[in-house]
């Protein structure tokens, strides 16, 4: 952890040259990565790097540490629904983690890709190769993997632009007074649990989420939702923050969001990526994937018009 202050000569200091200006073992890409990864805070809250210091600031930088694992590749079955030299289209199970992390450095969809494909693209890193997108552990469906660094800019970029189509499916706690809405409020990282993220934080990143009413059921709705934006659990975090938690999310919806199978618990939230579309990074047309709902999926929608 390092800790800094802002003396009462300089004002008005874009935050991310602040830090590079005085901490000499910090480049200016990891300064930014810092940031982006929210482990920068100015007087305890998250901000963004266009943030101008002030005298008095107190900056708290949470360096996490330096540590790179070896990544192996693993052969473990992969759904693919396209593959081609520049893309590769996968359709994630359930409780699949897309790269490693702490705790997770082997059983990924990276070590899976890694064994399937030759090359990868290197952007992000040897704990990320490929990876242009994530989706969370427990949420199951499709992803784009770049093949090498071209094809990993001009997907990026979509990204950013917000022009890649991402629709997701979700069983919800609750019914809706009406059938489709937008959540349009930022995200930021919960203040007194940072690995929790929060709808409404001060200096949180622009989310919004677009979403319709597929059924109502007694006590739950089966809705589909469409991304604008990108952010870490940003579909659970949105129908958390309007009443409406998905179904097995305890994380964020307490013991009130568990849904039984079978007897057994659902393992995570009930969340499927199910369509993508984008833009091929070479050939420039428009492609669209559609990937058929999950077994576990399909059984708790069986359940719920038992039910109902």
């Amino acid at each position: 952890m390092i800790n800094l202050k802002v003396d009462d000569n300089t004002d008005k200091v874009r935050i991310d040259k602040y830090i590079a200006d005085n901490c000499d073992n910090f480049s200016r890409n990891h300064i930014q990565k810092l940031i982006d990864d929210d482990c920068v805070e100015i007087n305890g809250m998250v901000v963004r790097s266009s943030y101008r210091v002030k005298p008095g600031d107190v900056i708290c930088i949470d360096v996490p540490e330096n540590v790179t694992p070896e990544i192996l590749p693993e052969n473990i079955p992969l759904d693919i629904l396209y593959e081609d030299t520049d893309v590769i289209v996968v359709n994630k199970p359930k409780g699949m983690v897309v790269h490693p992390a702490a705790g997770h450095y082997s059983g990924t969809l990276v070590n899976a890709l890694m064994y399937h494909c030759k090359d990868l693209s290197g952007i992000n890193g040897i704990l990320r190769p490929g990876i242009v997108h994530r989706i969370d552990k427990d949420t199951t469906g499709l992803l784009v993997c770049a093949k090498n660094d071209f094809s990993h800019n001009i997907l990026a970029k979509q990204l950013k632009d917000h022009s890649i189509k991402r629709r997701y499916q979700a069983v919800v706690l609750g019914n809706f007074k009406n059938d489709h809405g937008t959540v349009d409020s930022p995200i930021g990282r919960k203040q007194n649990d940072r690995k929790l993220m929060a709808s409404g934080v001060k200096g949180g990143k622009n989310a919004v989420t677009h979403y319709k009413v597929l059924k109502s059921y007694n006590k739950y709705s089966y809705i589909e939702c469409q991304l604008e934006t990108g952010r870490t659990h940003q579909i659970r975090v949105h129908m958390k923050s309007i009443g409406h938690p998905i179904a097995g999310d305890i994380v964020y919806g307490g013991k009130n969001a568990s849904f039984k199978l079978d007897g057994k618990e659902v393992e995570g939230q009930i969340l499927h990526a199910k369509v993508l579309g984008f833009i091929h990074p070479r050939t420039e047309e428009y492609m669209e994937f559609d990937s058929e709902l999950p077994e576990y999926f399909k059984e708790a929608l069986d359940k719920l018009e038992r039910m109902s």
